[in-house]
């Protein structure tokens, strides 16, 4: 069979856009296999060989490692690191040796110079029939007590932003690694074709940025859709491109039903492209949000009471309790992950400075919406499936920073769950008499992802990704379920 060789200078401009096509139909398509060989790594990851469930490939399937106590994750994710020993830790020998200095070494590596130990400025009560301490800063959370399994001993690597926020999104601090939510969806798809399988409202764009609910190598449609950004008002922010500015939805059917034959017509002849596959799914999922999200977004179906329990009547609790509210509205219409970002450009939970105004404004922002969502969740039957997670990327010194202030403190810190088949009113692990290191019943951060996964009936050791010839997981080569957590 004789084939006709076009000349280059005579290529025309639509095949010149496309120099793998070209150079696969010109020279017998040895040109395309010379450029293909420079590029051993363009392609995204190697398919999966050790994952032992299902994945979200549309029509398959998902069957779980063993049964779940939850279906879904909200994760209250407070920016900037909360102090611990102000909060849910309540430590009487730092209240006792207020301005001593720390009787025991310091880190070998700390964030910036300390001080002598602080004491709390907040008193602790006990609370409900637990009778767990929380101090004054959560009063409407602590009403909540008897639903929460505080975690006391939560540690991890990094002093620094960054990388701690990296760290408690991914599982590492110096990597790009797919992010918690992106393995779950991996891992179990969604439960609504119409909208994404995980959202993040109002994320940050700042230490980690978009790795933080990115999917870095696995397919393109396990990445968390963002809604606005910590810089803007939660009752503004949308999806970008929710609608199309021109084109009525029939028009809109028709160009991706020539864009998605085009592209099929593409894959039968190069084979398979997760890649492309991802961006063909995001497509055809992006079109059918166009009709949910909105629905979702207007709060306006929700009765005064409900906007009430949120705070959306109060200027100082409307914005986190929109999103709060957001995550309801995502969660009962079957998203798998959603993240909740208390944040600003300073950074919100960050006192070097001013802890008692820095942390009692933070603090009045978001307690009542938490103590809402908790409600709500738990009078729609929703929060015996529903984990909620709290917490931020470390804790903060039970030194002093300056004379008013608190450090960074990835060595021991508080985050707390509530629902989704874990402990309530229970207290897990514990920090030393000063509250500087975890001491008791570690929790690493990969033991708290393990942990995690494993409520949601996955095995974080067999959920793995074979790329750039090792097969990843979240939890890397660690991680141990906390079993003593679990109802």
């Amino acid at each position: 069979m004789k084939r006709h060789i076009q000349p280059f200078e005579a290529m025309p401009s639509d095949i010149a856009g496309d120099r793998r096509r070209w150079l696969r139909t010109s020279a017998i398509g040895f040109g395309h296999l010379a450029f293909a060989s420079m590029l051993p790594n363009a392609s995204t990851a190697d398919p999966p060989s050790t994952r032992t469930m299902a994945g979200p490939s549309d029509g398959e399937t998902v069957v779980a490692h063993h049964p779940a106590r939850a279906k879904r994750v909200i994760f209250l994710f407070m920016k900037g690191g909360p102090s611990h020993v102000d909060t849910f830790d309540p430590k009487p020998m730092l209240d006792r040796d207020d301005g001593k200095p720390l009787p025991f070494d310091l880190p070998r590596v700390t964030f910036a110079k300390q001080g002598n130990l602080l004491k709390s400025p907040w008193k602790f009560h006990r609370h409900g029939e637990s009778g767990l301490p929380v101090s004054e800063l959560f009063p409407n959370v602590a009403r909540h007590i008897d639903d929460l399994c505080v975690l006391r001993s939560v540690h991890g690597t990094n002093p620094a932003h960054g990388g701690a926020a990296l760290k408690l999104h991914t599982g590492s601090d110096q990597f790009v690694r797919p992010s918690f939510g992106s393995w779950l969806v991996y891992g179990l798809g969604s439960e609504n074709d119409n909208l994404p399988a995980f959202v993040t409202i109002c994320p940050t764009l700042a230490h980690g940025g978009v790795n933080n609910w990115g999917s870095a190598f696995l397919p393109a449609h396990c990445q968390g859709t963002p809604i606005g950004n910590a810089s803007r008002a939660a009752a503004e922010s949308k999806i970008e491109y929710i609608s199309h500015p021109s084109l009525d939805r029939t028009q809109q059917r028709r160009q991706l039903d020539l864009i998605s034959a085009m592209n099929q017509d593409h894959l039968r002849q190069v084979g398979p492209n997760a890649s492309l596959e991802g961006r063909l799914r995001s497509f055809e999922l992006a079109y059918r949000m166009q009709t949910e999200v909105p629905e979702i977004q207007d709060l306006t179906s929700e009765t005064q009471t409900t906007r009430q329990l949120y705070g959306l009547d109060d200027p100082v609790t409307a914005d986190f309790g929109h999103q709060c509210l957001l995550a309801r509205r995502f969660a009962e219409r079957g998203v798998r992950f959603i993240q909740v970002t208390h944040s600003d450009s300073e950074v919100q939970w960050d006192q070097h400075g001013n802890l008692y105004q820095g942390h009692s404004k933070n603090a009045a922002e978001v307690d009542k919406p938490i103590a809402g969502l908790l409600a709500d969740l738990k009078a729609r039957g929703l929060l015996d499936d529903t984990l909620v997670l709290w917490g931020g990327e470390f804790g903060r010194t039970p030194t002093a920073q300056g004379n008013n202030g608190r450090d960074h403190n990835p060595h021991g810190f508080t985050m707390w769950m509530a629902g989704g088949g874990v402990k309530g009113g229970f207290a897990y692990g514990a920090t030393d008499d000063y509250g500087y290191y975890a001491a008791e019943n570690k929790m690493h951060v990969h033991d708290l992802h393990a942990t995690l996964l494993h409520l949601m009936g996955i095995d974080h050791e067999r959920l793995t990704y074979r790329h750039a010839g090792r097969d990843f997981r979240l939890t890397d080569v660690a991680g141990h379920v906390a079993h003593d957590i679990l109802a």
